[in-house]
């Protein structure tokens, strides 16, 4: 005997809930408007439903909604990726919907869509015991840059990520290696990209190009960089 549980998540704007899923390649296997709205989607045997929120409930504008577990995180993020960029013209990585930011070694990103349901995407062999950051075999800018990979990845807190990578240059910047201060520069632009502010992107954009790098620590950072960090920075070669 198997059971299935199905996560029923609120949505408030069904029209536009079911346009970004379908986007994203899911099935919609049921839809209606009365006696009351309702839908299903479904994708590689993963259903999803949606009702209305209870009257008198005032929903968060975001909202941890649902788990999927999937074999290959990696490729799931390329895909939904292209797919948001193909319907969108770009990727959404501001409000909702969004997804967030994937980078080799990744186990998970989170998927929002245009009501605020949170899925949080998880590779199914994640490791039971997590690198949570700030290890102790790091020091100085290297260690606060491991912080601010949580901030960023795992609790999408791009304002709290930003202010320890700039925090980690004033109290570290001089000491440390002139990898990590790229790597700091390169950390803090990537975090303009996502908040859209062209000032900060100008200026980290300044930064990194000032600082002396190989080819080899450049392709270092590239490929340890998020998809859209790695876009722009192969962009501004």
């Amino acid at each position: 005997m198997t059971d299935t549980a199905v996560p029923l998540l609120w949505s408030g704007d069904l029209p536009s809930t079911l346009e970004f899923y379908r986007a994203l390649g899911y099935t919609v296997t049921h839809e209606q408007t009365r006696p009351y709205v309702y839908a299903a989607i479904e994708q590689n045997g993963c259903a999803l439903h949606f009702t209305p929120a209870p009257p008198g409930i005032e929903l968060p504008v975001e909202r941890a909604a649902s788990l999927l577990m999937v074999d290959d995180v990696a490729t799931r993020h390329a895909e939904y990726t292209a797919a948001l960029r193909a319907h969108y013209g770009k990727i959404p990585s501001k409000g909702c919907p969004r997804i967030t930011r994937y980078r080799p070694g990744q186990s998970r990103f989170s998927l929002v869509d245009p009501v605020g349901n949170t899925v949080l995407v998880i590779q199914r062999d994640e490791p039971m015991e997590l690198d949570y950051g700030g290890s102790r075999e790091l020091e100085g800018l290297a260690r606060v840059l491991d912080n601010a990979r949580i901030l960023r990845d795992f609790k999408n807190d791009n304002r709290a990520a930003t202010r320890a990578v700039e925090a980690g240059l004033h109290r570290f910047g001089a000491t440390a290696t002139t990898l990590d201060r790229a790597r700091a520069y390169a950390a803090l632009a990537e975090l303009a990209i996502t908040t859209e502010d062209t000032d900060r992107l100008a200026h980290w954009k300044s930064e990194f190009d000032s600082v002396e790098l190989t080819s080899e620590e450049r392709t270092a950072i590239i490929t340890g960089s998020s998809d859209l960090l790695s876009a722009w920075l192969i962009a501004t070669d």
